[in-house]
């Protein structure tokens, strides 16, 4: 059996979810990651920046969208350094701006993906995939990159089932 890692970034309190801004005790991804981890029994390692992020959505989205402006690389509060007993990695995050927050690429750059399968996940509010594939072609090297999942950011709470298929189809 594979052995799995997500990592991922998820963004808590304030978020876009079906034309409003509403607060989430539990950020979208974070809740697909433990979606994936129940299902094939993934290790999961969240991305925190040192410098939070604006609580205010749209103070966060300008944030975020300088961030890629200045190709930014937050420092992370914690680094994973390595993942060679992973067979699969799982790289999920919130779709900013068409792509992953500059934190998902801040500990991607340090990382060696030679031989690995990755695969993209990203919660959206319409986005679906977005580049999350290419990106994982240029910031992976050496890894082989599977089949992207997409859930919108408003129907997390009830994806667990359709995440889980999606795991253990890909995952195993």
């Amino acid at each position: 059996m594979a052995k799995n890692l997500v990592i991922y970034y998820s963004r808590k309190g304030q978020n876009y979810v079906n034309g409003e801004i509403v607060e989430l005790e539990k950020g979208n991804t974070e809740l697909i990651a433990e979606y994936i981890q129940k299902a094939v029994g993934a290790d999961l390692f969240e991305l925190e920046t040192v410098k939070e992020y604006p609580a205010d959505y749209m103070e966060c989205t300008e944030a975020a969208k300088q961030d890629l402006r200045d190709n930014a690389r937050p420092k992370l509060k914690e680094m994973l350094h390595d993942i060679s007993e992973y067979d699969n990695i799982v790289i999920a995050g919130p779709c900013w701006w068409g792509t992953y927050p500059c934190a998902v690429f801040t500990q991607l750059e340090k990382l060696n993906f030679k031989g690995k399968h990755v695969f993209p996940v990203m919660t959206h509010e319409g986005s679906g995939e977005a580049k999350s594939r290419s990106e994982l072609k240029k910031f992976c090297t050496g890894a082989k990159v599977g089949k992207a999942l997409a859930v919108q950011g408003s129907k997390c709470p009830g994806a667990e089932e359709a995440v889980a298929r999606w795991a253990e189809k890909n995952l195993k």
